[in-house]
């Protein structure tokens, strides 16, 4: 019963092909037609029903003004209910250009089912009428905007159609200019997701919060490390990797986890050896912090089956122990500088990616282009949130997100890109704002001090 009186949003119907210059006619003919009335009310009110007649009509004082005035009136009301909508509530308007698009992909693409029908002429027996063709049956389809995401959700059933039906992602992406953010299968719908408005759901770097074992990147966007581990970060000089990395780090530290920093380069990441522990830059200590990473995995595992209260399927948040963050920066860069050392690095980051969820130790790598070569055996899959941000060339697309059909397009702003969650699911993405001048040096000594006075 849930499910049948479940509110979908509203309806699409063949009419709403047009739906914007009929809203727009309707509106006119709502202020226009009463007002005239109004004007011409005491003439009206001289006309005898009982006895009208043309003549009768014909002979009142009519004038050409009520109507000039009306239609004066009722143009300026109307520019100022258009002004108005368009300035202080643009969403609605989006929404009937929303459904008038998709009932036109429908309609265009005749996804539905008609009947030719012949209409008569006056002697049957003759074929004098001509053929028209009526609508015998369109897909429900229903449209809703809610919290910045727009749903759309289509009626699955047995007809020619159906596999375009299962398939909408890219002409709903392009059509709406949103990003499909998940598409899910449920009682015979198709329901599409779609992130509206990507820019406008950024948020600042004061409002990212860690918690719950979860990080708020956008409004609608988290990466849930708790059930979706280890983030992978793509992308080239000036894209805003850096930033994101110092974004993620500062979130952490403030929710009490525990974090070890390597930053071959000895760069940005590197500046935190002044203000927070276990940041390394030189070739050996990072080999060394890989191990003990590691090791301490190891021996989580192992101690959290004597822990009170240990019971199959806890994880380390049920136990109370803190996350433990590897933050990998130019991983791909280190690993073609230690040379032979690479297999063994490689061997440790596998059993993290693959045992790290349950003990809570995850890792955070970050490279210019996600080479096959350090990445493979199956150690790619396991990063379920990919971010690539900047410019990337197709074949970088592919090595961070696999083959897909998606369509990337480059726009000049610093901290965009493209994501997947871990839904599989790719999407526009916007990393937190982070004002000009910021100190995240200060900020972070300032919230792992906290965090210690504390404990």
């Amino acid at each position: 019963m849930k499910a049948i009186f479940r509110y979908r949003g509203t309806q699409i119907h063949p009419r709403d092909q047009n739906l914007v210059f009929q809203t727009l006619l309707s509106m006119v003919l709502f202020i226009w037609l009463p007002l005239t009335i109004f004007l011409y009310l005491p003439l009206l009110s001289k006309i005898n029903l009982k006895t009208v007649s043309w003549p009768t009509i014909h002979s009142l004082p009519w004038s050409f003004s009520g109507l000039i005035i009306s239609s004066i009136i009722t143009f300026l009301a109307s520019l100022t209910i258009i002004l108005l909508v368009l300035i202080r509530f643009p969403d609605q308007y989006r929404k009937l250009m929303h459904r008038q698009k998709i009932a036109r992909m429908f309609m265009t693409n005749n996804w539905y089912e008609s009947e030719t029908r012949q209409n008569d002429g006056f002697f049957k027996d003759l074929d004098f009428g001509s053929s028209k063709e009526r609508i015998s049956r369109f897909p429900r389809v229903y449209y809703r905007l809610k919290n910045g995401l727009i749903h759309v959700q289509v009626e699955i059933v047995m007809s020619p159609y159906q596999d375009q039906l299962i398939h909408l992602e890219k002409k709903l992406e392009s059509g709406l200019y949103c990003e499909i953010v998940d598409k899910i299968l449920h009682d015979s719908f198709v329901e599409y997701t779609l992130l509206y408005d990507t820019i406008g759901n950024r948020i600042s770097i004061e409002h990212v919060k860690c918690q719950n074992g979860a990080v708020n990147l956008m409004n609608n966007v988290a990466w849930e490390y708790d059930v979706l581990p280890h983030m992978l970060i793509a992308g080239g000089t000036g894209g805003g990797k850096t930033y994101f990395i110092l974004t993620l780090i500062q979130a952490l530290i403030r929710d009490g986890n525990q974090l070890t920093i390597l930053d071959p380069k000895n760069s940005d990441l590197a500046d935190l050896t002044d203000v927070i522990p276990d940041v390394h830059y030189e070739q050996d200590d990072m080999i060394a912090a890989v191990g003990r990473f590691y090791q301490e995995m190891m021996e989580r595992n192992k101690e959290m089956k004597k822990m009170a209260g240990y019971q199959t399927g806890n994880n380390y948040a049920a136990l109370g122990l803190p996350a433990h963050f590897l933050v990998f920066d130019e991983y791909v860069a280190f690993m073609d500088m230690i040379g032979r050392e690479a297999v063994q690095v490689m061997s440790k980051l596998k059993q993290i990616v693959m045992l790290g969820r349950q003990s809570g130790f995850f890792l955070i790598l970050a490279c210019q282009r996600p080479d096959a070569k350090y990445l493979g055996d199956g150690i790619r899959d396991q990063f379920m949130f990919r971010a690539a941000l900047g410019r990337m060339s197709d074949l970088g697309y592919t090595m961070m997100f696999g083959e897909t059909d998606k369509d990337f397009f480059l726009k000049p702003i610093k901290g965009r890109g493209y994501v997947d969650t871990g839904i599989g699911v790719i999407s526009e993405f916007y990393t937190p704002l982070v004002p000009k001048g910021y100190d995240f040096l200060g900020e972070i000594e300032a919230a792992y001090q906290s965090n210690n006075k504390t404990l």
